[in-house]
């Protein structure tokens, strides 16, 4: 019986490594994966301003609401506004490497922009998810980022919705 207690010790510490590197490796691998929630909002130097509001969207298959589509020389960007959810879809329409991207303008707020970031490729749909005061004039404009800048189109405005 004696000779027994060193060799279960012995189990019980391999096991207990194991679990412990198992625990370990999973750790690692959750936290290297990045959320929406924690992706990098500083894609532009505005987004560090209180009053812009800066998201990278979430992929989705297609849009919904109300849609326009920028002229070819702001990449035909395609931005859609859900109003009743404060819902932004942005598609990139061109492969120029460029995200496409929505702004959105709203007046008497703290927050008076709203930048959705569609960075998942050409042909490829993205949602931000805003929270904006249906009072108030708002814009909405798409287009892309540049090396010196947004490049936007306006492409409708809106007011109570």
């Amino acid at each position: 019986m004696h000779l027994l207690k060193p060799m279960m010790t012995g189990r019980f510490r391999s096991a207990l490594r194991g679990a412990i590197l198992a625990m370990a490796a999973t750790a690692v691998a959750v936290f290297a994966l990045q959320s929406p929630s924690m992706a990098d909002e500083s894609f532009y130097p505005q987004c560090d301003d209180p009053g812009v509001s800066c998201q990278t969207g979430v992929k989705v298959a297609g849009p919904q609401g109300e849609c326009e589509t920028a002229l070819s020389q702001y990449a035909a960007t395609i931005v859609c506004v859900v109003y009743d959810g404060d819902f932004v879809y942005v598609k990139d329409n061109q492969a120029d490497g460029k995200a496409g991207l929505a702004y959105i303008q709203s007046q008497n707020e703290a927050t008076t922009g709203r930048i959705c970031r569609n960075n998942h490729g050409s042909g490829t749909w993205a949602r931000c998810n805003f929270d904006w005061n249906e009072s108030g004039k708002h814009w909405a404009e798409g287009g892309v980022r540049e090396s010196n800048g947004l490049l936007l189109e306006p492409l409708w405005s809106w007011t109570g919705k």
